[in-house]
């Protein structure tokens, strides 16, 4: 059967072993690929699945878009326990092992500076919502969002708000990496923000969001995470690697 190399992230070289049962897209498991000090994450999966017609035809397919999206972030997170992941875009194919070292070559410079930023840090997610009449304490609703994300982006190091789309397991949805802070609530949403935590720092963010949340009149706060840094993959030169689950982005050839 030939195969294509299916690419999750950039790295620098670690020492730990990946989990032994980490699988990625089609059940493959997940290998390393390295050049020029740089470590690429891939699964070798069937070419004619994966070829860039049918890879776009499952872009195309919710239910397949779901799985394959699933797969990619398992994998990611995965790697949160053993290095500081750089994540590629959702569907990046490449034809061999050589293909995925040009891939590295070609974006180290690119790469570098991005690894550099992102090591040893972690994204948190918080989302609020309306709950409630949001008066218990005279407080209006509205400055309550802005009072949290201010006493948690002390703890942070970047901060980015988004235009209220939820994370993965943010929202309701069961089974994101690490998810805390219970089931998301419903109507609009006043507070989308993703934080680059220092993992030293990681047991003060949280402590501080578990104090504030119950505290907080009128609105239901919710903590996910710890993430990859998706939001903050911004690369050297301009443009990004898109690889948030929220937002995926194709990079075949």
């Amino acid at each position: 059967m030939s195969t294509v190399r299916y690419a999750y992230a950039v790295t620098r070289p670690f020492r730990a072993p990946l989990p032994v049962a980490l699988t990625g897209v089609a059940g493959a498991p997940a290998h390393t690929v390295a050049e020029g000090g740089l470590v690429a994450v891939v699964s070798s999966v069937p070419e004619a699945d994966f070829a860039e017609i049918p890879l776009l035809r499952c872009l195309d397919d919710p239910a397949r878009l779901a799985e394959l999206t699933r797969a990619h972030e398992n994998v990611v997170a995965a790697l949160v326990s053993v290095t500081s992941p750089l994540p590629l875009p959702l569907a990046t194919v490449r034809p061999d092992d050589d293909a995925v070292r040009e891939l590295l070559a070609y974006g180290r410079a690119r790469f570098l500076p991005t690894l550099e930023r992102l090591d040893g840090r972690l994204e948190w997610g918080v989302t609020v919502y309306p709950e409630g009449p949001g008066r218990r304490t005279g407080e209006p609703v509205g400055a309550v969002p802005k009072l949290l994300h201010e006493r948690l982006a002390r703890h942070a190091e970047d901060v980015r708000t988004g235009p209220g789309t939820p994370r993965p397991g943010a929202a309701g949805e069961s089974g994101g990496p690490g998810e805390s802070g219970g089931s998301g609530g419903s109507g609009p949403v006043l507070l989308d923000a993703a934080y680059l935590v220092r993992r030293a720092a990681c047991a003060a963010f949280v402590e501080e969001f578990n104090w504030l949340s119950p505290r907080a009149p009128g609105v239901r706060a919710v903590l996910s995470g710890p993430w990859a840094p998706y939001s903050f993959v911004t690369l050297a030169g301009g443009g990004s690697t898109a690889g948030s689950p929220r937002h995926p982005g194709g990079g075949i050839g």
